[in-house]
């Protein structure tokens, strides 16, 4: 990690206690049987008991149907890219891009819930991975250094964000030049898994409000059976 990463995230976690914000849909409660119950969520949540919901974000279930290892295949994410993780959790995604990038790449696991970041933290020195930085974001920020991202992921995230377009909007300044954004989220209807559908945003919706924001839709990846994945990027200045 070179000396202005740590400075980020010492600067971060120094605000840890200062936070207490609804979480972040990649730490939300979890039911058995329903791998993202929205009881509650826009209430103060305290994440103390990190192992129960370690064990409900990285169960054998949720690898089935969110094939997490796949999907960063197809991204073709390469050693030594940076990537944000936006609604990070415990890291289920973020652990994997940081062994994927290395050597030389970053990965910035950005979350809203000051628990989960220390829980980044400690899984980052558990695991030696050394290049996952966590970021304590605040609800319409993730926080992330200007210009440095070559890839942003948001995953069962994007349909908790209230000023979407704004937010979509924002993430140009984070995005490296040429750098892309992927948003996995729910397909409409019912399934086994996900919010109950009148919480979910459709794919043209999602669509929309990124080009409202000055994207352009890059790829539809079809891979997972209950969610799409998009990718978007910044079209060429002529």
């Amino acid at each position: 990690m070179t000396t202005s990463k740590k400075v980020v995230a010492a600067l971060l976690f120094s605000l840890a206690g200062a936070f207490l914000l609804a979480p972040g849909a990649e730490a939300l409660l979890q039911a058995p049987g329903n791998a993202h119950s929205h009881a509650g969520q826009r209430r103060e949540h305290s994440f103390a008991d990190v192992e129960r919901y370690e064990a409900l974000f990285e169960s054998p279930e949720r690898a089935q149907w969110q094939k997490p290892d796949e999907l960063i295949a197809v991204l073709e994410v390469k050693p030594g890219a940076v990537v944000a993780d936006i609604g990070a959790g415990t890291g289920y995604f973020a652990a994997r891009f940081a062994r994927v990038v290395a050597p030389g790449g970053s990965v910035y696991a950005s979350d809203i819930e000051p628990n989960m970041a220390v829980f980044l933290r400690d899984r980052a020195d558990r695991e030696a991975l050394s290049n996952l930085i966590p970021i304590l974001a605040s609800s319409d920020n993730p926080r992330l250094p200007d210009r440095q991202s070559d890839l942003i992921f948001i995953c069962n995230t994007w349909h908790h964000i209230s000023d979407r377009v704004n937010y979509a909007r924002r993430l140009q300044t984070d995005l490296a030049p040429g750098g892309q954004v992927v948003v996995v989220d729910f397909l409409e209807g019912d399934l086994p898994v996900g919010p109950p559908p009148a919480e979910k945003l459709s794919a043209a919706q999602v669509r929309s409000e990124f080009e409202q924001a000055g994207f352009r839709l890059a790829a539809s990846l079809d891979l997972l059976p209950y969610q799409y994945a998009l990718v978007f990027e910044v079209p060429a200045t002529p």
